[in-house]
């Protein structure tokens, strides 16, 4: 087990409570020892309007993109046959560059043999940090228009201080950002809510946690001790994932949520309680 683990709380769909967990949870590991907090959702960060940071640096985050020197150009096509994402188009007169398709892998600059493609940097967004207390917190935020964030988010991680305890705030779904944001932690917290497409999505991201080969757990938000708690609860049995913890369906969390309010704001027995679903995660951790 790691000394100073690092959980991603993730979820197979947007609006089930993942950020009100994140930010709750470390809240409640900050009292009295220094934490971080890392914002990977870098389309919509919003755990900032609860935890309040003050952001003391901002860093700008670029990708390498191709660009043609065409007095060099023979439009071989090479380059477009190589490329994945479809980011370069061969015409008579011209090769054709859509940065925005790009992933700045560099297959194209390696393998042109004319030589005629360099690659330049384009900003994609930047990765501010800063404090909120003991937290020390950072965030990725993805410019208007871009399309490609796991580079992002790989920036955001690559600050993380292996010497302190980290929880990452994962963006929703099952696609590559949520991926990138769950490789390399020591345990995916999954946040699910009793509905049928809550169930059929957590089925999805247990799934990629379980490809990734993390530890996982279950986390119920809004249970209300229904049929869709029981369903939730028979699917974690059946792939022999814990449920770990479940926050009631309660008008006044939600009333708190929509005033920027934490959970350890409303009332202060939360701190223990996510206290000890922390000590659940490290007891499922190797």
């Amino acid at each position: 087990m790691p000394a100073e683990p690092t959980v991603a709380v993730a979820s197979g769909k947007g609006g089930t409570g993942k950020t009100t967990v994140a930010v709750n949870l470390a809240l409640a590991l900050s009292a009295g020892r220094p934490i971080q907090f890392l914002d990977c959702d870098v389309e919509g960060p919003n755990s900032r309007f609860f935890l309040k940071p003050r952001i003391e640096a901002s860093e700008e985050v670029a990708i390498l993109v191709p660009e043609i020197d065409d007095s060099r150009c023979d439009r071989c096509g090479i380059c477009a046959r190589v490329c994945a994402y479809n980011a370069l188009a061969v015409v008579p007169q011209a090769v054709l560059v859509f940065s925005e398709l790009c992933h700045g892998c560099g297959a194209c600059a390696l393998l042109c043999p004319r030589r005629a493609i360099r690659e330049v940097p384009k900003r994609i967004g930047v990765v501010e940090s800063g404090r909120a207390g003991a937290i020390r917190f950072l965030q990725g935020r993805l410019d208007v228009g871009q399309a490609i964030s796991p580079p992002l988010i790989k920036a955001v991680k690559e600050k993380r201080d292996p010497d302190l305890t980290a929880v990452i705030d994962a963006p929703p779904g099952t696609s590559c950002p949520a991926v990138e944001s769950m490789r390399g932690s020591d345990f995916a917290l999954l946040v699910t809510e009793p509905t049928p497409f809550g169930l059929h999505d957590l089925e999805l991201a247990a799934g990629a946690a379980e490809a990734l080969g993390l530890p996982r757990g279950i986390l119920i938000n809004r249970a209300d001790g229904g049929d869709g708690d029981a369903r939730i609860r028979a699917f974690a049995a059946g792939e022999n994932v814990p449920v770990l913890a479940a926050i009631p369906f309660d008008r006044r969390i939600a009333e708190a949520y929509s005033r920027g309010d934490t959970l350890l704001g409303l009332d202060p027995g939360w701190s223990a309680k996510f206290q000890a679903l922390y000590e659940a995660i490290r007891a499922e951790i190797p």
